[in-house]
């Protein structure tokens, strides 16, 4: 099992992390949601549990329960910015289809 960051999204974590003055990594997790199935859920995780798998990419954490990883295993999590547009992106090869507005997935 994996999870991985580009240069871009580890530095994006670390500066929030500096900036709330706490926190372990990014949590990345999936809800049921959306016309295809389920949607990424980010925030910010200040400690991991027995629950949580975590992953270290270049110089950053990311936390993920384990119950999701089926969904999320080779996820790779990029940082964007387009113009005044700013968010994180998502690769992954578990996808099997998404909507056409891009909020949701399939697997």
């Amino acid at each position: 099992m994996s999870i991985a960051l580009t240069e871009s999204a580890a530095r994006r974590i670390q500066a929030q992390l500096a900036s709330r003055g706490k926190g372990l990594g990014l949590r990345v997790g999936v809800k049921k949601s959306g016309c295809s199935g389920y949607a990424y859920t980010l925030d910010y995780a200040d400690a991991a549990g027995p629950e949580d798998a975590v992953f270290e990419s270049n110089g950053a954490s990311v936390v993920v329960r384990r119950d999701h990883l089926a969904m999320l295993d080779g996820l790779t999590v990029d940082f964007q910015r387009e113009g005044l547009n700013e968010a994180f992106k998502f690769r992954n090869p578990n996808i099997k289809g998404e909507c056409g507005c891009g909020e949701s997935f399939a697997v």
